[in-house]
C-alpha cells in the first residue's frame, strides 16, 4: 500500500524486501512439512503400520498442498471469515439431509404381538467388540475401538450393563443421537460446498449394539451364544 501510494525508491526496496521474506518463509514451510512427512513415513515403516504407511505414500505423491479456509456462498461468492464459512456448511448440509415435506406423512400406529427376545449376553459383546474396525475416526466422545479393544474384563463388562439398560428401557441414549458429520472432498473444486460428502463419526459403543442386532437378524450369524453372566 505505501508502493501504491507513493513508488518511490525506498518504497520499492521494502517492497522487494517483504517479497522476499514472504518467499523464504514459504520455502521453509514447505521443506518443514516435507521433512515432517518423510519421518512419518520412515515411522510407520519401522513400527510395520502398514495402512498409515500407503496412505502417508499417496499423500506424498501429491506433494505440498496447502490448506485452503475459504469456500464459496450460496451465491458462488467466496467467504474467508469463520462465520460465513460455517453458515455454508450449514445450509449446505441442512439441504443435503433434512428430508423435505415430511409433515405430509402420516404416521399409523400398528400392534403386533412381540416375542420375547432375550438381553444380549456377554458372549455376543465380545463377539459385537472383536467385529469392531480399527483405524477409524471416534465420535464426538473420543473413544476409538482401540481403547475398548485394550479394557479388558472391566470395560466389557460396563458396555454389557449398558447395552442390558438400553434394551430393557428401548431407548437410546442421547450421546448416541448427535453424531458428528465430518465433509470429505470427492472431486473437483475445494472451496465449493457442492463438491464434498459428508460422513457419519458414530460412537464406539453404539457399533457394539449394531453388531449384535445384526448378528441376530442374519441368519446362522451365530448358532451357538451363550447365556453367560458378565464374568467374562
Amino acid at each position: 500500500m505505501q508502493w501504491i501510494q507513493d513508488p518511490s525508491r525506498r518504497n520499492v526496496d521494502n517492497l522487494n524486501k517483504v517479497r522476499r521474506d514472504a518467499s523464504r518463509h514459504f520455502r521453509n514451510t514447505k521443506k518443514a512439512y516435507l521433512k515432517a512427512k518423510i519421518e512419518e513415513l520412515e515411522t510407520n515403516s519401522k513400527i510395520n503400520n502398514i495402512r498409515d504407511l500407503y496412505r502417508g505414500i499417496n499423500e506424498f505423491k501429491k506433494g505440498y498442498q496447502p490448506r485452503t479456509i475459504i469456500v464459496k456462498d450460496e451465491k458462488g461468492d467466496l467467504v474467508a471469515d469463520s462465520h460465513s464459512i460455517m453458515t455454508s456448511w450449514r445450509n449446505y448440509f441442512s439441504q443435503l439431509l433434512n428430508v423435505h415435506g415430511a409433515k405430509d406423512v402420516r404416521q399409523k400406529e400398528i400392534h403386533t404381538a412381540e416375542p420375547l427376545v432375550p438381553e444380549p449376553s456377554a458372549f455376543e459383546v465380545v463377539f459385537a467388540i472383536e467385529k469392531i474396525k480399527s483405524h477409524k475416526s471416534p465420535d464426538i466422545d473420543q473413544i476409538p475401538a482401540e481403547l475398548i479393544e485394550a479394557g479388558g474384563r472391566r470395560i466389557r463388562c460396563a458396555i454389557h450393563k449398558l447395552n442390558i439398560s438400553i434394551w430393557n428401557k428401548e431407548e437410546l441414549p442421547e450421546e448416541w443421537k448427535e453424531s458428528i458429520t465430518v465433509p470429505i472432498q470427492k472431486k473437483g473444486d475445494k472451496t465449493d460446498c457442492i463438491d464434498y460428502r459428508g460422513i457419519s463419526l458414530l460412537p464406539t459403543t453404539y457399533k457394539i449394539l449394531s453388531n449384535i442386532l445384526l448378528s441376530r437378524l442374519i441368519p446362522n450369524a451365530e448358532e451357538v451364544i451363550g447365556d453367560y453372566q458378565c464374568g467374562f
